[in-house]
């Protein structure tokens, strides 16, 4: 790969590369399609002017000619998903990621989490749908429990920060272990639910004593040679018969037994072993590599179990689980019975859990550690100016230069730098509507959970200790639960008081619900209370009243602020931060604006 190319143009190389493989591909289907018909028309002149056995010939030649187009076919569809993994890359690159049919994550949105709807981290056009790539469950289940974590408990330890950052850098260039990832399967988002595999996986085995088996196996046998000898005599021969009913006797005193027992283990693995067939291709895919990070290296090792590939493992489970759905067929339903076809495949589900089973969970944790490290250093690669974040161990720190919204295209995001360390531990931010007081704050909290994820950040440089993070941005109310916007805002205010410390809250407009004085009181308390909780972060208000809290609580706060102008009757804004407080308002120029007669 050019490494001096940007990834906008390495994209649009290898898109236009597929597209062109991609019409080959589609020509010679055409082709094939037209070759089966001659052969077809061959046949039929054959069967009506020469004798009926030369027809093998074209018969032949005829099932060649779709073997060969259904190779063709799956590499045409490899190759259109292909193309659409680098569109999708232009997409994002360009800005244009959220118009796509990708998965928003919208699954994992949580009214009670503490920060993730109010940053936007999952749903349509949110942080989510911007990172993932993910082509499994699992692996999109770990990318969000890492957007999500440091609200959740004590975020990521530093090491295990630092573990991720070298991952990412090495699987940053490796464009075409992503591309392969991707053509893997089917073109849809893979239903694995990966709890319910290894929950299945690590139940006690119900093993089978090794001679039932091959008493299971020898009956099958000797049931299929009397079934062909019955056939072979068209029923006439009585010896056939009697063998016949005879082995049927027998395996009805093995089977009759086990129903239950057999019913049961297949009952159990049909729901958890949808899609084996992804996770047994994604784990060739990677069983192929050599990782050199400790991170990707140890994930390497926990899918290799004696020398024997997880890969191969779960494909022998996989054709298990095929032999059972082929029980609707029906030349198996009607031989299944006799050849104990449920009976011999469930013992050999169980011998392979008992075998294989402890170690499924490593599998499939190793599976989603690395696609989700992958989604990540996919979001490095297009953005090479990203730097990864510095940390800190002790305090409360918050140190970001030039800082811009990851969600916000780079000629619309105005960048600002903000700084939270000893003394100062609080800004005010005053400012007019629209300059953008909640754009500043969603961008230090995407920023600070795209820190704490181990992914690079939109900034010149972030240094910044492990914090758990709060937020009360876009709290609403609930019919559901019957709670009024300011209930809901208080319950969101207890949450951060309650974080795990240091703490970073971001506060946009408090108590907006109330009165103005109970307002004005209500808000000093809660900002002396995170203080005395040794948190750091910034609040946001339109009641300049509060402009004398920070100037009380000085040197710990400190009033910044957003302005505006207004130019031949329109308003502009240029989105910088700058100290102390707002001198002017722009809420009547506003509702003039828009046609409100004042």
């Amino acid at each position: 790969m050019d490494t001096s190319a940007s990834p906008r143009d390495t994209y649009a190389e290898r898109l236009a590369e597929r597209t062109s493989l991609l019409a080959t591909f589609d020509r010679r289907i055409a082709r094939i399609a037209s070759l089966r018909l001659v052969v077809f028309i061959a046949a039929a002149a054959i069967l009506w002017y020469t004798h009926w056995y030369w027809v093998f010939i074209p018969l032949a030649t005829f099932i060649a000619l779709i073997a060969w187009q259904a190779r063709t076919e799956r590499g045409a569809e490899c190759a259109r998903r292909a193309t659409r993994f680098y569109e999708r890359g232009i997409d994002r690159i360009e800005n244009r990621w959220h118009t796509a049919k990708t998965e928003s994550g919208a699954r994992f949105l949580d009214p009670h989490h503490p920060y993730a709807g109010d940053l936007d981290l999952f749903g349509h056009a949110s942080l989510f749908q911007l990172l993932s790539t993910a082509r499994t469950g699992g692996g999109e289940k770990r990318l969000a429990s890492w957007l999500k974590f440091p609200a959740l408990q004590s975020p990521a330890t530093v090491a295990q920060l630092h573990a991720r950052h070298e991952a990412i850098d090495e699987l940053r260039p490796l464009l075409d272990l992503r591309e392969q990832l991707v053509i893997l399967g089917d073109d849809v988002a893979a239903s694995t639910n990966p709890e319910h595999l290894a929950e299945w996986a690590v139940q006690p085995a119900r093993i089978f004593p090794k001679w039932m088996r091959i008493l299971a196996l020898s009956l099958s046998l000797l049931a299929l040679v009397a079934l062909g000898w019955c056939f072979a005599t068209n029923l006439a021969d009585a010896d056939a018969r009697l063998a016949l009913i005879g082995i049927g006797f027998l395996e009805a005193v093995l089977t009759v037994p086990l129903r239950n027992r057999i019913l049961g283990i297949v009952g159990e693995v049909e729901e958890p072993a949808h899609d084996l067939n992804l996770l047994s291709q994604i784990l060739a895919v990677l069983e192929t590599r050599e990782f050199h990070s400790p991170l990707l290296a140890s994930l390497r090792k926990a899918i290799s179990i004696d020398g024997r590939p997880a890969s191969v493992r779960i494909a022998r489970l996989r054709k298990l689980i095929d032999m059972l759905d082929s029980r609707e067929n029906p030349i198996v339903r009607a031989i299944g019975p006799v050849i104990l076809w449920t009976t011999q495949v469930g013992m050999a589900v169980e011998a392979w859990r008992a075998e294989n089973g402890p170690y499924v969970p490593g599998w499939l944790d190793a599976v989603s550690e690395i696609e989700a490290l992958s989604a990540l250093a996919s979001y490095a690669w297009e953005h090479p100016a990203d730097p990864f974040p510095e940390f800190v161990e002790n305090g409360a720190v918050f140190d970001g230069h030039e800082m811009g919204h990851p969600l916000l295209p780079e000629d619309r995001c105005v960048r600002n730098s903000v700084s939270l360390q000893p003394p100062l531990r609080l800004l005010l931010v005053s400012g007019s509507n629209m300059a953008g007081k909640s754009t500043l704050l969603r961008t230090i909290g995407v920023n600070t959970v795209l820190a704490l994820a181990g992914a690079p950040v939109r900034a010149k440089r972030l240094v910044l200790s492990p914090l758990s993070l709060g937020a009360s941005i876009q709290t609403t109310d609930s019919l559901e639960e019957g709670q009024s916007r300011f209930m809901a805002e208080i319950l969101r205010l207890k949450q951060i008081l309650e974080l795990p410390r240091p703490a970073l809250f971001l506060l946009d407009e408090l108590l907006g619900g109330t009165n103005s004085h109970d307002r004005a009181l209500g808000s000093e308390g809660l900002i002396r209370a995170l203080l005395d909780r040794e948190a750091i972060g910034l609040v946001t208000t339109h009641d300049l009243s509060l402009a004398r809290v920070a100037d009380e609580l000085a040197p710990a706060a400190a009033n910044v602020h957003f302005e505006d102008r207004l130019e031949e009757g329109r308003l502009i804004f240029d989105y910088t931060m700058r100290p102390g407080v707002v001198t002017r308002s722009n809420a009547l120029d506003l509702m003039r604006a828009v046609g409100l007669d004042l």
